[in-house]
């Protein structure tokens, strides 16, 4: 099966890499051959892999940045994410589109469903919410994942970024009123893999597409996931860092963020008999890679 992923430097693009087997060959097309800004050359990059699935990995994710740029985060978001679903179609492939719990406003007291009401707050979540519309419109035999946190060893994130400030701070202020399902890229990429033969193998099941949650197991607030950073980088030798719990209006930042991103993943677990791990088991082995080296 040949798998081929939009994006070559995202955490996930690198994760699903990662996962490439003897009978599982995974393709990065990147913006060499293939820029989401310019449409006209998604169709032929696209084409010249002859991909057994596509997974559209690439995205604008600067949530902040979203806010001055608006235009440009719906141009890659929507799109572009439009234009690889229809070349998808157009070369008789599924597509497994990535999307996030952003689209919702997280005023809900429990974790979200795939059928619950969208609001986005903010221009990232406007534009993920239009990228789900344009690649389901563009190409019915589609999956889109909505995540949440995500985090590996790989690129920018809250997990490399609190290790990095941990080893220079004793004390770290970290804000305690917000929830979600922190979510390892690598587990992401083994639940993609899984997908994607499962629709490979039965291209006619309809149960098999649409819309799903996949998140890390369990849910925590962002000082929450901090706190086991630290745990676990001080049980391998590292000091101490003592994370202060703050409010989300105690760190104000350009995009409005939900209060609750916790996502619900029975749909994807009744489906595809996939529910990611503990989102705790994960971290640890996240520290321990990047502890390590490796």
């Amino acid at each position: 099966m040949r798998i081929v992923v939009t994006g070559t430097k995202g955490q996930l693009a690198q994760s699903l890499l990662a996962c490439e087997t003897a009978d599982i060959s995974l393709i990065a097309v990147g913006r060499v051959s293939m820029d989401f800004e310019k449409l006209q050359t998604i169709a032929p990059a696209l084409a010249s892999t002859q991909p057994d699935v596509i997974v559209n990995a690439a995205a604008y994710t600067a949530v902040d940045q979203a806010e001055a740029e608006e235009a440009r985060a719906f141009r890659i978001n929507a799109t572009a994410a439009g234009a690889v679903a229809a070349a998808a179609r157009k070369l008789n492939v599924p597509i497994i589109h990535l999307s996030t719990d952003y689209v919702f406003d997280g005023r809900a007291d429990k974790p979200y469903r795939e059928t619950d009401a969208t609001a986005p707050l903010n221009a990232y979540g406007r534009s993920k919410l239009a990228g789900e519309k344009t690649v389901a419109t563009a190409n019915p035999d589609h999956v889109i994942l909505r995540t949440s946190w995500i985090y590996s060893p790989f690129g920018q994130n809250f997990l490399k970024t609190m290790l990095r400030l941990g080893e220079t701070r004793d004390e770290i202020n970290v804000v305690a009123d917000q929830y979600g399902c922190p979510t390892a890229a690598a587990d992401i990429a083994g639940a993609i893999v899984a997908i994607a033969s499962m629709l490979r193998a039965k291209p006619d099941d309809a149960r098999l597409r649409g819309t799903f949650h996949l998140a890390g197991s369990g849910d925590t607030t962002w000082a929450g996931f901090a706190q086991t950073v630290f745990e676990e980088a001080a049980r391998r030798g590292r000091k101490r860092v003592n994370v202060v719990p703050i409010t989300a209006a105690e760190y104000p930042t350009a995009a409005a963020r939900p209060d609750n991103s916790r996502l619900n993943c029975d749909k994807l677990s009744e489906v595809y008999g996939l529910r990611l791990p503990d989102w705790r088991s994960s971290a640890h082995a996240c520290v321990a890679q990047l502890m390590s080296g490796a």
